[in-house]
C-alpha cells in the first residue's frame, strides 16, 4: 500500500462509544503496539475501550464477533508476516471474509488493523512506534469508530 489517498486520521467525538479491541499475540513486537496505538486512539476520542487477546490471526474473527454484539465498533489488531508456505495467503484471506462477515452480520463496524506484510521490518513500519511511516492500530480505531458514528446517525 503506498497510502496514496489515505485520509486525515484524527480523533473523533466517540463520547458515550464503546469500542472493543482484538489483538494477536503473534508477533508481539508488532501487535503489542498496535494494541497500544489503538486504545490511545479511542482515549484520544472519549470512547470506552473493552480489550482482548488472542494467540494469533485466525482467532481474531470469532472474538471481533463476540465483542460486536456488545459494542458500538470493533478493531481487529494481528500482523501476518509471508513464510515460505502458501499458509499466508490462506489465513489472510480467511481473516479479511471474517472480519467482513462480522461486521455485515452484525451491522457492527469493524476497523481492520491485521497487517499482512511480506516482512516483519514492513510490519513495524505500519505499526506506530516513532518514527514509522504508518499507524495502523490508531488509523483502524479511527475509522471504526467514525463509521459508528455515522451508523448512529443514519439510525436516529
Amino acid at each position: 500500500m503506498s497510502g496514496t489517498g489515505r485520509p486525515g486520521v484524527a480523533p473523533v467525538d466517540a463520547e458515550g462509544l464503546t469500542v472493543g479491541i482484538v489483538a494477536a499475540r503473534w508477533n508481539a513486537e508488532v501487535t503489542d503496539r498496535l494494541l497500544e496505538r489503538a486504545v490511545r486512539a479511542a482515549e484520544d476520542s472519549g470512547a470506552r475501550v473493552i480489550t482482548a487477546r488472542v494467540a494469533g490471526a485466525m482467532e481474531i474473527p470469532v472474538v471481533a464477533q463476540a465483542l460486536a454484539r456488545r459494542c458500538d465498533a470493533v478493531v481487529a489488531l494481528g500482523a501476518v508476516i509471508r513464510g515460505e508456505t502458501p499458509h499466508f495467503d490462506y489465513v489472510c484471506d480467511s481473516v479479511t471474509a471474517g472480519l467482513t462477515r462480522v461486521a455485515l452480520d452484525e451491522s457492527t463496524p469493524v476497523g481492520n488493523g491485521v497487517l499482512t506484510c511480506d516482512t516483519l521490518d514492513q510490519a513495524i513500519a505500519r505499526s506506530g512506534v516513532p518514527g514509522s511511516k504508518e499507524d495502523k492500530g490508531y488509523e483502524a480505531t479511527i475509522a471504526a469508530l467514525e463509521t459508528a458514528l455515522v451508523l448512529r446517525r443514519l439510525n436516529s
